[in-house]
């Protein structure tokens, strides 16, 4: 099975409750087809930014699940039919991938390396503030000359 999102704008002419048995009604179907329902948000009113089907507002919600590929398309046929539901988007959600620990260690050897090259760099200064040392002494020998 596959894990999937349904996101869904339900027309403002109904009320709460009535959005409410829309998505009861969705679940079931998806509970019905050996289906899970894994996270729900409840239909809530917002405002659209732009119209949709000439309605300026609607009930938005969200509804995770898992279901088989193959009875997927009956699913979008149902959520089709449904004329209160004026938009829907339905994603495949892929399981975050794991970050590898090989980067992790690559990381350390490269502050590793900084450290080591910061330290070589400190005495090369110091190295370089005795040679100037000296140059300024044969320099005050050669005035005196």
């Amino acid at each position: 099975m596959k894990t999937y999102e349904l996101a869904y704008i339900i027309s403002q002419e109904l009320t709460s409750k009535e959005a409410e048995i829309i998505v009861k009604e969705i679940e079931s179907f998806i509970q019905s087809r050996e289906g899970t329902i894994l996270k729900r948000k409840n239909p809530s009113a917002k405002i659209l930014s732009y119209p949709i089907k000439k309605q300026s507002s609607g009930f938005f919600g969200v509804l995770g699940f898992q279901l088989e590929p193959e009875k997927l398309n009956e699913l979008e046929k149902i959520v089709k039919k449904e004329v209160k539901i004026i938009r829907h988007m339905l994603t495949i959600e892929n399981p975050a991938k794991k970050v590898k620990i090989r980067k992790e260690k690559r990381r350390l050897e490269l502050d590793a390396g900084i450290e080591k090259i910061s330290i070589a760099q400190n005495i090369n200064n110091k190295s370089e503030k005795i040679e100037l040392k000296d140059i300024g002494e044969k320099l005050d020998e050669i005035l005196r000359e």
